[in-house]
């Protein structure tokens, strides 16, 4: 296993489980302990996590993983629901992605649509994600529009008000949100101040806006608002979720897809 493999999967079960010692890292990736102290300390040394002794936690209690290291958890279930979120964009139309794992998703399930494999174009996507950009670009059929703005690591999104004054410029059809927290009450949510607000910029400028996220964020809350319930048409998730959650999307007016 590679180290950045080896990092991945330390980081996942780290904010899996919250605590992690020596040994029980060790045994879980067939590696000696000596390596998982070695992980563990440059990984505390980037601020990835808290050292402890014999062992180590997870950054705070609002930790954040960059992208890179978010794949893994609850792929198939972003998987599904990326398909579905994919089948609601008809062909020709202007579609606006947040960043995010599952928006990424969302961009792989769009990209190998048979219905989207010629057009002028077949589908305009809007995006603020780099890493969506980039595997969208090959695609000759897809017009791909990226905002300007200043990168950030966590999630390769452009913020700022560079992007500000590309999305003020657009309109699009649909707006599909990669999102943290979804909260009935609350509404749609995301760590960062500034990401949320270039994604509320997005939503502005849609004609409807989906959230696609899986079960594990609705229900919840974070630090940074993106939009209220009742600005969020659909809700694709898995069907792990709650139904007593589903329920009140329902009450608020969401169409609600469970998948």
């Amino acid at each position: 296993m590679s180290r950045d493999a080896r990092w991945k999967a330390l980081l996942e079960l780290l904010v899996e489980r919250g605590r992690l010692d020596v040994e029980e890292a060790a045994a879980e990736l067939a590696v000696s302990s000596a390596t998982i102290r070695r992980d563990f300390d440059q990984l505390a040394e980037q601020q990835m996590l808290v050292r402890t002794r014999g062992g180590a936690v997870v950054h705070g209690v609002s930790y954040e993983l960059p992208l890179r290291y978010k794949t893994a958890r609850h792929a198939s279930e972003k998987q599904r629901v990326a398909k579905a979120v994919a089948d609601l964009i008809a062909p020709g139309e202007a579609v606006g992605l947040t960043g995010g794992t599952t928006t990424t998703e969302v961009a792989r399930a769009l990209a190998v649509r048979s219905d989207l494999t010629s057009g002028s174009p077949a589908l305009t996507v809007v995006t603020n994600a780099l890493n969506i950009a980039n595997e969208l670009a090959v695609r000759p059929q897809f017009k791909i529009v990226v905002t300007g703005g200043v990168a950030r690591p966590q999630s390769y999104e452009l913020i700022g008000p560079l992007a500000d004054g590309v999305l003020g410029q657009i309109t699009i059809d649909a707006a599909v949100l990669g999102v943290v927290a979804f909260d009935s009450a609350h509404g749609a949510a995301a760590h960062d101040e500034a990401e949320a607000a270039i994604n509320r910029l997005l939503c502005e400028r849609a004609e409807r806006v989906i959230v696609a996220a899986d079960s594990s964020k609705l229900g919840r809350r974070a630090f940074a608002r993106i939009c209220a319930t009742e600005s969020v048409d659909t809700l694709v998730t898995d069907t792990a979720a709650d139904p007593e959650t589903l329920r009140r999307f329902e009450e608020a007016g969401l169409r609600v897809i469970a998948v």
